[in-house]
């Protein structure tokens, strides 16, 4: 699984629920404040890569690829519309790149701009979209089936529907509002991976 960070969605303090999600070593750690300043979002994303480096988790920042080269961050994930302009010396910093994609026209288009993973969606009713009609787990399958990186599912995502998920061809999920409230994060993480087992 892959969390996904919003400050505005967590109830407690936030670099503490960071190192809660990080000792639980989910796939990865985006940091996606798209809020902050670009110096706002340096100052925390220099604070959020320590937490996860100490406990060997990968952090994968947010549409500020400057800041994540500048601060050594070996992934990053951007809007469509972002790699789209990225020059190539810039993604060349880079080990890991990470496209949010709405359809199979812009999964084709982020694997062949250099995408290494997608994250499509949203799949499943969300809070986060309140009143977007879902794209379903149709849409998910034609995505999964359009390109050869791994795709991971956003919106929705849950134990209950992670096996449904992968059957669909995806690498796994991604969770925000359900990862930024965890208590156990361990545990919280085990309820995943003991569904996706019962595929």
């Amino acid at each position: 699984m892959i969390c996904i960070t919003n400050r505005g969605l967590c109830r407690g303090d936030f670099l503490e629920q960071i190192k809660r999600l990080a000792k639980a070593h989910p796939r990865a750690i985006i940091l996606r404040e798209k809020d902050l300043s670009p110096e706002n979002y340096r100052k925390l994303a220099a604070e959020v890569l320590e937490i996860c480096r100490e406990e060997e988790t990968e952090c994968i920042l947010h549409t500020f690829a400057d800041i994540a080269a500048e601060l050594g961050a070996g992934s990053i994930h951007l809007p469509l519309h972002i790699l789209r302009e990225m020059p190539d010396e810039l993604k060349k910093r880079f080990r890991r790149i990470g496209a949010s994609c709405h359809s199979v026209e812009d999964a084709i288009e982020a694997s062949s701009l250099g995408a290494s993973y997608i994250t499509a969606g949203h799949v499943f009713a969300t809070d986060c979209k309140k009143g977007l009609p879902p794209r379903g787990i149709d849409f998910l399958k034609n995505v999964c089936g359009s390109v050869d990186i791994p795709i991971y599912a956003i919106g929705g995502i849950s134990p209950e529907n992670i096996a449904e998920v992968r059957r669909a061809g995806a690498s796994g999920g991604c969770v925000m509002s359900s990862a930024m409230n965890c208590n156990d994060a361990v545990d919280f993480l085990r309820k995943f991976e003991e569904a996706d087992h019962e595929i």
